[in-house]
C-alpha cells in the first residue's frame, strides 16, 4: 500500500536478524555458565581432595631404590571385604613376578598397595628394607614405572605424552626411548612426527602404538621397580610381538610384577606366583608349575582348552 518504501523493509529485517542472534547468544549463555560452574566445581574437588593415604610426619627421602620389595603377612580390606589375607612375598633386586590368577584373586589390589595407592590393613610392604609408610610418597613413585592395560595418553604432543614423567627431558632422550619401545618407525610416519597432536585418551593411535608410547614413557623415567598390568592383552598377535620386543627391553636390571591372563607371555619371567581368593597358593618357575599339575597347571590347560576353541571358530 506504499506505506513503507523497500529500503526501510530492508532495514527492518536486518535489525530484526541482529536482534534475534542477540537473544539466541543470551539464552546460551546460561548453558555456558551451567557448564563452566559443574566444571569448576569438579576442578575445585579435585584441588581440595586430601588422599587416603598419609604422608608421614617425618619421611625418609630416597634418591633410587636397589629395587628389593616384600610384603610381610601383608592382609586388605574393602570395608568389610577381605580381599588379601596374609600374602608373604619377597622379590629380588632385578627379578620379573609373574602374578596370575582367577579375577577377584587379588592380583590388582598387590600392585595397588606396592605402589601405595592404598595402605595395608594389616602387614607390612617394605622396599629395600623401609617401611614405605615411612618413605616420601613422591620420592618414593618416582622409582616405579606403570605400564598398564588402557594407557592414558592426554592431548598434546607425543613428544610431550612420552615425557610426562620428566618433562625436563631432552628431545634425544625422548626418541632415545621411543626407540627402545619400538615407538621411533611409526612417530616418523605420522605427519608432524614427535610433535603430531594426539587427541584426549590418544584417540588418534591404535591400541598397539598407545601402548608403545606407554612403555617409552616407562623407559624415560628409568623406574628401578616396574609394575606391568595386562600390558599384552587388548591386542592382536602381531602388535602383541612387537610390544613384547619393547618389554623385553624395558624389564632389563628392573626389578618387574607382572600381571598377565596369557600365560605365554611369563615364560621369561624368574618367577611366577599364582593367587587365589586373596592368597598365595603356589610359586615358582613356569616348567616346574607346569610339572607340578596344581592351580597353574588347571589355568594353563583352561587357557590351552579356550585357544582350541577359537581356532576351530575361526
Amino acid at each position: 500500500n506504499n506505506d513503507i518504501t523497500v529500503g526501510v523493509l530492508t532495514a527492518f529485517l536486518a535489525y530484526i536478524g541482529r536482534f534475534y542472534t542477540r537473544l539466541d547468544s543470551m539464552s546460551r549463555i546460561v548453558s555456558v555458565t551451567q557448564k563452566a560452574a559443574a566444571g569448576s566445581k569438579r576442578i575445585f574437588d579435585i584441588l581440595d581432595y586430601k588422599s587416603s593415604v598419609p604422608e608421614a610426619e617425618n619421611p625418609v627421602k630416597i634418591d633410587q631404590l636397589k629395587g628389593e620389595l616384600e610384603l610381610r603377612n601383608v592382609s586388605f580390606r574393602y570395608g568389610s571385604r577381605q580381599v588379601l589375607d596374609g600374602v608373604n612375598l619377597k622379590v629380588k633386586q632385578g627379578e620379573m613376578v609373574g602374578l596370575v590368577g582367577h579375577s577377584g584373586s587379588g592380583k590388582s589390589t598387590l600392585v595397588n598397595l606396592l605402589c601405595r595407592f592404598y595402605d595395608v590393613s594389616d602387614g607390612e610392604v617394605l622396599a629395600d628394607g623401609i617401611d614405605i609408610r615411612h618413605i616420601e610418597m613422591a620420592s618414593y613413585r618416582r622409582n616405579i614405572g606403570l605400564v598398564l592395560q588402557e594407557p592414558y595418553l592426554f592431548f598434546g604432543t607425543i613428544a610431550e605424552n612420552i615425557a610426562y614423567g620428566r618433562p625436563d627431558a631432552t628431545r634425544e632422550e625422548i626418541i632415545s626411548a621411543a626407540r627402545l619401545a619400538h615407538a621411533h618407525e611409526f612417530i616418523l610416519r605420522l605427519q608432524h612426527g614427535y610433535d603430531s597432536l594426539v587427541g584426549e585418551r590418544g584417540q588418534s593411535l591404535s591400541g598397539g602404538e598407545r601402548q608403545r608410547i606407554s612403555i617409552a614413557r616407562a623407559l624415560l623415567i628409568d623406574p628401578k621397580i616396574l609394575i606391568l598390568d595386562e600390558a599384552t592383552s587388548s591386542v592382536d598377535s602381531q602388535t602383541e610381538k612387537e610390544i613384547q620386543k619393547a618389554l623385553d627391553n624395558l624389564v632389563q636390571g628392573r626389578t618387574t610384577i607382572a600381571i598377565a591372563h596369557r600365560l605365554s607371555t611369563l615364560r621369561k619371567a624368574d618367577r611366577i606366583v599364582v593367587m587365589d581368593r586373596g592368597r598365595v597358593v603356589e610359586e615358582g618357575p613356569h616348567d616346574e608349575l607346569l610339572a607340578a599339575k596344581s592351580h597353574f597347571w588347571h589355568l594353563h590347560q583352561a587357557q590351552e582348552k579356550l585357544k582350541q576353541e577359537q581356532a576351530q571358530y575361526d
